[in-house]
């Protein structure tokens, strides 16, 4: 599993020139998935996210997480961060999980998520989507499991 997180002061997806999901301050969150990601990548990696310091404290540390600033979390599904690109000049797939297994994993990573904190919103599986942000830093991390 992997994710690449922003630390963001908006972010927003829009799919059909329709807003279905935006924040303001916290993590904008794209995230892959490969065939032999479980519940447990699932469990771990959303106790990572959602305590990972990233968001500075009063001495200018990246010591806070999302939930201590009470920021928002913007979870993308991106099956494009799974992509092998070692050889040549165009991405290969085979090392990302089939749609119908990557579509039950973001959902249960949503689900796990909002166990753990309310602030969770979503850009939609399989929809051709655009995201905008506002990278605040710019801080940005890749977290695997």
């Amino acid at each position: 599993m992997i994710c690449l997180i922003q630390r963001v002061t908006q972010a927003k997806v829009t799919v059909n020139n329709q807003d279905i999901a935006e924040i303001g301050s916290g993590l904008l969150v794209l995230t892959g998935f490969q065939p032999n990601d479980d519940s447990n990548n699932i469990i771990k990696m959303a106790n990572k996210l959602l305590n990972y310091r990233v968001f500075s404290d009063e001495d200018d540390k990246m010591n806070l997480n999302v939930q201590q600033i009470e920021g928002e979390v913007l979870l993308v599904p991106q099956f494009t961060l799974a992509a092998d690109t070692q050889k040549g000049l165009r991405p290969s797939f085979s090392s990302s999980a089939t749609p119908a297994i990557a579509t039950k994993l973001f959902d249960e990573f949503v689900q796990q998520n909002r166990l753990l904190y309310p602030k969770i919103q979503t850009g939609q599986f399989g929809a051709d989507m655009q995201v905008s942000l506002i990278n605040d830093g710019p801080v940005t991390f890749w977290l695997e499991t």
